[in-house]
Order: C-alpha cells, then structure tokens, then sequence
C-alpha cells in the first residue's frame, strides 16, 4: 500500500470514528425517553398555542454563528390538530415563512408536515421534551438542497422553549440552530 492510500484510509477511519462517537455520545445519542421522568410535561396543544416569540441564530459546519433571526408564529389547536404559522426576518434582510400542520396520535406521538418538508415528519413527547425528525428541502437561495433535520424542543420551567436543531446531509452535519421560544406578551 502507498503512503497516499494509507492516508486516505486513516483519514477515512478517523473520520468514521468520529461521526460514530458523536451518535453515541452527541447532541445525535438522545432519546425522547431520557426524558420521561422529568418535569414539568410538554403539551403541545398549551405550550405551542396562540402567539409566540422567537429568536435565535444559525450556526455553520466550522461553529460560527452565519444567521441571526427573530420570528413570530401564530399556532391554534381543534382537537388533535394544530396549525403554526412561522415568520422569519433574518440580519440579512430575507424573510421566510412556513405553515405548519400538527397532528397528534397516540400515546406520546404525532405528525407534522409543511410545504418544504419532504414527506411527513415524526415527532415524540416526553416529559419537558420534544423531538421532531424530518427531512427539509432549503430555499433555491440556500442551495435547495434536501437536509435530514433532528430538532429538539425543551421546555423550561417558566413555559419558555430552547430549541435546537441539526441539519445533516449525507450524515454530516452542515447547521445548528439554537433559538428560544415564548408566549407573547400583551402590549
């Protein structure tokens, strides 16, 4: 074997090793189930109703902070079925808006689907916790490159929301995002 081949595959392996101990000790290793014991419990239909706030920012592949953003949704229930409307106006000026649709089903489950997602998203209750996967196709101006999205809602107990997100394409994770969430306040 030339030197060249043996770098290539020790760089190969490294690598693999790598993205192997981050799914098994990484943000990726988490289960909605380490959460189950813990308090206070996430209702989607009170903690994810009426008008809330929100703000974050968007980190690239090196760490770096690439996007700063604010956001206002409007989310109502009937039933097991909910509705979120999403506003973003990003520090650079673009905006963007998604409408998600919410359906609960059994025991700690449900469903969620919006124009730029891929299929239909599975998501899971658990005590303080939320966990939502689904694949998102980014806008033309992003690439419109389809990214396998693990994103993760954890309530706080003064009805706050911290949510963090992956984005990962071909198993290599390309964003975060960390943005927190709150009712809205009445002027």
């Amino acid at each position: 074997m030339d030197s060249l081949t043996s770098f290539l595959l020790g760089g190969a392996t490294v690598l693999a090793l790598a993205q192997a101990r981050s799914r098994l000790t990484g943000f990726a290793a988490q289960r909605p189930e380490d959460y189950a014991a813990s308090q206070p419990q996430f209702d989607l239909r009170r903690h994810l109703n009426g008008e809330i706030d929100c703000e974050g920012a968007i980190f690239g592949p090196t760490g770096r902070v690439t996007s700063r953003f604010t956001g206002d949704f409007l989310a109502r229930w009937d039933g097991n079925h909910g509705t979120m409307r999403e506003h973003f106006r990003f520090d650079s000026g673009a905006e963007q808006r998604r409408e998600w649709q919410l359906t609960l089903g059994n025991g700690n489950r449900f469903e969620a689907t919006a124009p730029d997602v891929v299929g239909t998203g599975r998501g899971t209750v658990s005590g303080p916790a939320v966990q939502l996967a689904y694949r998102l196709r980014l806008p033309k101006d992003a690439g419109g490159h389809v990214v396998s999205v693990n994103d993760w809602m954890y309530l706080a107990p003064n009805g706050h929301i911290v949510n963090r997100s992956e984005f990962r394409k071909f198993g290599i994770r390309v964003a975060e995002l960390i943005a927190t969430m709150r009712p809205r306040v009445p002027a």
